[in-house]
């Protein structure tokens, strides 16, 4: 996948499609959402579930995970922003939540 797959999302545009996907905000310059189950467990299937799709998009989140809570970031190092990849993905784990979770 080339860096030209990548399109960085002006604030205005970020701020229109984080509308559109529950439970995101911006943090620190990226996208973030902390998701939380009923144990390490459910949280370690659900990361798992994550990284299976994010190896497919050859996107990678930055996580953060203690016993039933998993914080993730989305950001897209190579044009130092936010970007429809980030999007994507957002979307993506919000599926693998409500699907799985809720």
């Amino acid at each position: 996948m080339s860096n030209d797959d990548y399109q960085k999302l002006s604030q205005q545009e970020i701020e229109l499609e984080i509308g559109k996907i529950q439970g995101w905000k911006v943090a620190n310059g990226k996208l973030n959402r902390t998701f939380e189950f009923e144990n390490f467990v459910q949280a370690f299937g659900f990361m798992t579930q994550v990284a299976i799709q994010a190896e497919k998009m050859n996107h990678h989140p930055e996580w953060f995970n203690v016993y039933n809570k998993i914080e993730i970031n989305l950001v897209t190092h190579d044009i130092n922003g936010i970007s429809n990849y980030d999007i994507k993905l957002a979307k993506t784990i919000n599926h693998l939540y409500s699907k799985e979770f809720h």
